[in-house]
């Protein structure tokens, strides 16, 4: 694929427009030597089984990290779909799952859309879409540069975007969004793949799904460009320390802000207390997005989190 220069792709590499993209690898000795608060080596919950649509527009069920099931009346969806132990080359090294998945595989529905954020490894799992197209045969949106590595699990139908984009051939309206982040599964590749989130439209129910982010203007941008929004999932974790996180992660007052900027009528938070990838406690971005809609007078039902495995429902008028 032949990719044209762009504001966010300079002919070689994809970029942030406005600012750099990560963090360079000459940073990550100093991050490493950061002290960690200490996760608990395991958390065991009972899985639960997602509920049947009954008559909703859709429902979200939160299966962990970035993962959620969306069932809608065109079809299933995943984000980010991530059933592995380790977040990391191989499934050997990298980061240990501490929380297993609150739906079992063999519990989700049929799947015909998985939407791919970016590369990383927490969000792009070869053999979790490896076994996706076993069973299910899905078509993966996902932005431009991605198409080869998820090929490369066995996935037959991709179809690869630009920000701004909209799929051709998916069963329901999806955009590609904007996102401030970086990539990379080598120190080799790095930015090679563009990065993004996606809005969808299930009947009158509007959906964004931030993927990984950094907090940026662009979320107004969204909501200027998309219109309207009834549920926005935002990345509230994996934000310490601030010297190397803030160009690569929102923190849970960042996320806030970026509620506010999508005018969504509810968010949920996501990418918590599943992998610890930085130094701050498990349950710190919980304590932290408490206070940050204190701070900027946000009622719990319009920023939350779910439980492991908790569903929501949109109506046809939304949340």
């Amino acid at each position: 694929m032949t990719l044209e220069k762009s504001d966010h792709f300079d002919g070689r590499r994809f970029v942030n427009p406005t600012g750099t993209a990560g963090q360079p690898f000459s940073a990550v000795p100093r991050m490493l030597l950061e002290p960690r608060t200490r996760w608990p080596g395991r958390i065991d919950e009972p899985p639960r089984r997602p509920p049947e649509l009954d008559g909703a527009v859709a429902v979200v069920t939160f299966i962990g990290h970035s993962t959620f099931l969306i069932q809608t009346a065109a079809g299933n969806i995943l984000t980010d779909p991530m059933y592995s132990q380790r977040a990391g080359p191989l499934n050997v090294f990298g980061p240990r799952r501490v929380r297993q998945p609150a739906v079992r595989f063999d519990d989700l529905p049929s799947i015909s859309i998985v939407l791919l954020s970016h590369n990383h490894y927490d969000h792009c799992d070869l053999r979790t879409l490896g076994m996706l197209a076993t069973r299910f045969d899905p078509l993966v949106v996902t932005p431009l540069g991605n198409g080869a590595l998820v090929r490369s699990a066995g996935i037959r139908r991709v179809e690869e975007l630009d920000w701004w984009q909209d799929a051709k051939t998916s069963a329901l309206p999806i955009a590609l969004t904007p996102a401030y982040h970086f990539s990379a599964r080598t120190p080799l590749d790095r930015n090679r793949a563009l990065w993004s989130g996606f809005m969808l439209s299930a009947g009158r129910a509007r959906i964004f799904f931030a993927g990984d982010t950094a907090y940026a203007p662009f979320f107004r941008d969204v909501r200027q460009r998309l219109g309207p929004i009834d549920l926005a999932l935002l990345p509230i974790g994996a934000y310490e320390p601030r010297w190397f996180m803030q160009p690569v992660h929102m923190n849970p007052a960042e996320a806030v802000q970026a509620h506010l900027d999508l005018e969504a009528s509810e968010s949920v938070g996501m990418h918590f207390g599943t992998f610890q990838l930085t130094t701050e406690g498990i349950d710190e971005p919980l304590r932290a997005l408490d206070d940050a809609r204190r701070a900027r007078n946000i009622p719990p039902s319009k920023f939350r989190t779910l439980d492991f495995g908790e569903s929501i429902r949109l109506d046809s008028a939304g949340a």
